[in-house]
């Protein structure tokens, strides 16, 4: 975690997520759908991160196939990351329907 600035990020927005949550007290479904989401992002950085590693550790130096290898795993933190933000977005509009007018 020290060196991973990707990771401290997403560990820090889990932390507003769930003071969000906490101030906002949805309903247990959504508790448990934010907590799927989240650790699927964490544990796709986590992936990332070890991939990363292991491809520097074994090509140090630059190489096409392993950039690629290195790009599409950042890209699956992306998309877990907009599916994280699609899932807060149906959240809110959860509540929002919710509120009285």
């Amino acid at each position: 975690m020290r060196t991973e600035r990707s990771l401290r990020t997403q560990l820090l927005v889990l932390v507003g997520v769930l003071i969000g949550l906490c101030l906002l007290r949805p309903a247990p479904v959504w508790w448990a759908l934010v907590a799927l989401i989240s650790c699927a992002v964490i544990a796709a950085e986590l992936f990332n991160t070890a991939l990363e590693h292991l491809a520097d550790h074994l090509h140090p130096e630059q190489h096409a196939q392993i950039q690629a290898v290195k790009d599409c795993a950042a890209a699956a933190v992306l998309v877990l990351a907009i599916g994280a933000l699609l899932v807060a977005a149906a959240l809110a509009l959860s509540l929002w329907r919710q509120t009285p007018s």
